[in-house]
């Protein structure tokens, strides 16, 4: 099979529609690269579309629930990560192995009536924020997430992401980590939901606080009590 490469730089003349890639396992964040086999008849139609224009599909994340409506339209959260594919490799079954990377964050404003056997939608596109009145304390909130997170990965893999933890801005930062550990898919979807940096750092930080002082709790727990309550200190 042949297999096609892509840039990763974004469409210029992006006209604020995507089409949306609905699934009940899977958050992606901005910067991640995620590997996706394309099978179902409608998401090879995407697929297709996709492949011929800009090559940006929109990862959406299915509402509990979702197994009754698979076939007709689902719930799916209004928070989206727009991606775009950069390798596609199609098989002699008619099916295709992908690699699409995280470039925006992005928010549903209205799903679209189309002729098309897959979803679209309208979206705005959500960019990192970093609050101006935060500046000072920035630096101490990425230190505090790398020791956090060099508690929760073993020293091999910490070293293999030495670069990324000290020369990424902490925006991307917090979306690594949050997409290599292994966290509730509620609690990734709220974190890929804020485009405040310092906000999302936080909330990620006191998350993985509590998991540290309970040695590990439930997805359920975890995800009923997200956002967490922070200190008083």
């Amino acid at each position: 099979m042949t297999e096609i490469q892509g840039s990763a730089d974004w469409p210029q003349d992006f006209c604020g529609t995507v089409r949306l890639f609905p699934l009940p396992n899977l958050v992606l964040f901005p910067n991640v690269l995620q590997p996706l086999h394309i099978f179902e008849p409608r998401y090879c139609d995407m697929l297709a579309e996709a492949m011929s224009s800009d090559r940006l599909i929109a990862m959406a994340f299915l509402h509990q629930g979702w197994e009754h409506k698979y076939l007709q339209r689902p719930a799916i959260a209004t928070g989206v990560c727009v991606g775009k594919v950069i390798s596609h490799s199609p098989t002699e079954d008619g099916r295709h192995n992908i690699l699409l990377i995280g470039m925006k964050r992005g928010q549903i404003i209205e799903e679209l009536d189309t002729d098309n056997s897959f979803r679209k939608a309208t979206v705005k596109i959500l960019e990192d924020r970093y609050p101006i009145e935060d500046t000072g304390g920035r630096g101490d909130l990425t230190d505090r997430l790398r020791k956090l997170f060099a508690s929760f990965v073993p020293a091999a893999m910490s070293s293999d992401n030495d670069m990324l933890m000290h020369e990424a801005p902490l925006g991307q930062l917090t979306d690594h980590i949050t997409h290599v550990l292994n966290l509730p898919l509620k609690v990734k979807l709220r974190l890929l939901e804020e485009p405040n940096v310092d906000f999302r750092c936080r909330l990620l930080i006191r998350c993985l606080e509590q998991q540290l002082e309970r040695n590990g709790v439930t997805e359920a727990s975890f995800a009923n009590e997200f956002p967490p309550k922070f200190s008083q200190n």
